[in-house]
């Protein structure tokens, strides 16, 4: 029976630990909390990533190290390297394949449609953190690959769409957003991102490089537009914030002054290229309206 250690416990965390456990393979999920899935075969561990020591005693003997773990978003700068530090030093120890969730930011403001290809070119802080996590495993002579998902979409999702947009659309209320309301840009349902994880450990064509995470794309006024539908809830109201809206609630708390880095191109669609992952890795997207109702 193959043996899978995951690091995190968030929804694709948890999808990837059932997905695997429902063809019979040994999951063990390790996070601070000890949360996750209830499954005979997924075992729940309660330990801190960052300690390299204790994380090779819970990696010893597994055939896969996944990651979908992170610091608070204000944190990354400072935090992100340690993680990955101690998740490296525990691949080198163990032997093991090592699966990395990443995303987008490492590429910087590009135009699209971005392929996996494209060079790390981001000059912010959240973008560089991320370059460098797979920059230093790639370079590091372990058996790695990373998949990288668009904004995350669907149950269990936490991004701006599912904590901005979501909740007032389905409650009728307004929905301001710090993304351009009629641009193009792509997403990743939380279920295709887990498939591609698991599709890629199981690939040996995977390793030394990344992949993209099948995406929908469309606005986020199309795809809100769509959740009120299927919802029966009344057409969304929407407005875009402003620059000076995010830095004044940056006084507030420090998650709006990380949004800044993030945004995309005025006017520029933020377009995904996921041709490979579909033709060798064999995971197409979920189609939107079904992703959408497992929210509702």
């Amino acid at each position: 029976m193959k043996f899978n250690v995951i690091v995190g416990r968030g929804a694709t965390a948890s999808k990837t630990a059932l997905l695997l456990a429902e063809d019979g393979e040994r999951v063990r999920m390790i996070s601070r909390t000890g949360g996750g899935p209830d499954h005979p075969l997924v075992e729940k561990v309660a330990a801190d990533a960052t300690d390299a020591d204790r994380l090779t005693e819970l990696t010893e003997g597994a055939d896969t190290l996944f990651t979908t773990a992170a610091p608070p978003y204000h944190t990354w700068p400072e935090q992100f390297p340690i993680l990955t530090t101690s998740l490296l030093t525990a691949v080198k120890r163990t032997g093991v394949a090592y699966v990395m969730l990443g995303n987008l930011y490492a590429y910087g403001p590009v135009d699209g449609p971005i392929t996996p290809g494209f060079p790390l070119a981001a000059t912010g802080r959240k973008g560089r953190v991320r370059a460098l996590a797979w920059e230093e495993a790639a370079t590091s002579g372990v058996k790695v690959t990373e998949v990288r998902a668009a904004q995350f979409y669907g149950a269990g999702a936490f991004s701006v769409f599912s904590l901005m947009v979501q909740g007032p659309v389905l409650e009728g209320r307004l929905a301001l957003v710090p993304q351009e309301l009629d641009v193009p840009h792509s997403y990743s349902a939380i279920g295709d991102a887990a498939r591609t994880l698991v599709a890629a450990s199981r690939n040996e064509q995977a390793y030394g490089r990344a992949w993209h995470a099948p995406t929908s794309t469309l606005s986020v006024r199309e795809l809100a537009g769509r959740l009120a539908r299927l919802a029966g809830a009344p057409e969304p109201r929407m407005e875009e914030m402003t620059e000076r809206d995010l830095t004044l609630l940056a006084f507030t708390e420090p998650f709006w002054a990380e949004m800044h880095e993030v945004l995309a191109k005025p006017g520029h669609p933020f377009v995904i290229d996921f041709s490979e992952t579909e033709k060798i890795l064999g995971v197409s997207a979920t189609p939107v309206d079904d992703v959408l109702r497992e929210v509702i």
